[in-house]
């Protein structure tokens, strides 16, 4: 991961729930614009937001649905959100909102569930590669595609993906 090292720059996140991930970009130099379905969770991150005096926009919107906040964006995130997404066909218009959202060559990156790991009953969706190339191939070309796990307290926690993608032209 270490190879596709973004420089500051204006960025998108997807499914920003409290604010957390928004908050490290902007700490970093991003100019972040975050949205999430929840207006609960834009509430909190808003206040955090102000009690922290870090600047991010959020906004509540569906990805599926409204209109994302102006770009463009030359990096978008999201943790989880992609694989929350349950149909092919809302799959690829997920794909299609980040697109429009992004610069020429905009980075977009997804931590998405993963197949590997034992069975489980609960946690985050399961994919596989090919459900993700599924997804994005179209729009995007997919540069690194990378097996860990999301940060857990559990003993054996859920495997993920890290998958690096670019928009393309």
């Amino acid at each position: 991961m270490e190879s596709y090292r973004i420089q500051p720059c204006a960025a998108l996140e997807l499914g920003c729930g409290t604010g957390n991930n928004a908050f490290w970009l902007a700490d970093r130099g991003f100019e972040v614009k975050a949205v999430d379905l929840s207006s609960l969770a834009v509430e909190a991150a808003r206040k955090k937001a102000s009690l922290l005096k870090i600047s991010v926009e959020f906004m509540v919107a569906d990805v599926l649905s409204d209109a994302l906040p102006e770009g463009p964006f030359g990096f978008a995130f999201d943790r989880g959100c992609l694989h929350s997404i349950d149909t092919p066909g809302n799959r690829r218009k997920f794909a299609e909102a980040v697109w429009r959202g992004l610069a020429d060559g905009g980075i977009w990156l997804s931590l998405i569930g993963s197949t590997d790991g034992p069975k489980r009953e609960s946690g985050p969706p399961r994919w596989s590669m090919g459900d993700i190339a599924a997804a994005v191939e179209s729009r995007f070309e997919i540069l690194e595609l990378t097996t860990t796990h999301f940060d857990s307290n559990l003993p054996e926690p859920a495997r993920a993906w890290v998958c690096v993608m670019r928009k393309r032209a």
